[in-house]
């Protein structure tokens, strides 16, 4: 089930970003060690509603456990209303390779074409993740831009790539 996230489900959505950063530190520019201590109320901002176009949706198993997520952040100022960032998407180590990523993208898609005057979601992915590069493209996203050594962990470089998809109704 696919659903938006609302404050109880903060901790879960949490604890779940958390094994995220632990456990693949390259697709993040956040990293776990800051955000370890960061208490689950601080997420309170990435909810909102559907018609906002500032969500977090999260994906539950059968036995209602919170197995990812993945949020949208329409911009605000008045020149950029016209864009949504699509950013966090986390699927436990768990339930990977289930098909929960390419849901929670269409998902995700779906309601971003319900929201008057969006008219592009844009995103960035740690290049090196071919996976989920094919999953976005697979989704109908393409890529315009690279910034290389976007994120530095120890003595490793990880380029970012820009993806983009225009929102056709």
């Amino acid at each position: 089930m696919i659903r938006l996230l609302t404050e109880p489900d903060l901790p879960a959505y949490k604890a779940l970003r958390d094994e995220s950063l632990k456990s693949a530190p390259e697709a993040f520019t956040s990293d776990y060690a800051a955000s370890k201590d960061t208490p689950a109320g601080a997420y309170t901002s990435r909810l909102g509603d559907a018609a906002s176009g500032r969500f977090v949706l999260g994906a539950f198993n059968e036995a209602g456990v919170l197995v990812g997520a993945i949020a949208l952040e329409r911009e605000t100022r008045l020149h950029t209303q016209h864009r949504a960032n699509v950013v966090g998407m986390v699927v436990s180590s768990l339930a990977q390779k289930q098909g929960i990523a390419t849901k929670l993208v269409a998902h995700c898609v779906h309601m971003a074409l319900t929201l008057t005057n969006l008219e592009q979601l844009t995103l960035t992915v740690t290049a090196s993740n071919r996976h989920v590069v094919r999953l976005y493209k697979r989704a109908g996203f393409v890529d315009y831009g690279l910034h290389p050594k976007a994120i530095k962990i120890g003595d490793a470089y990880y380029d970012k790539m820009a993806m983009r998809l225009e929102l056709k109704r």
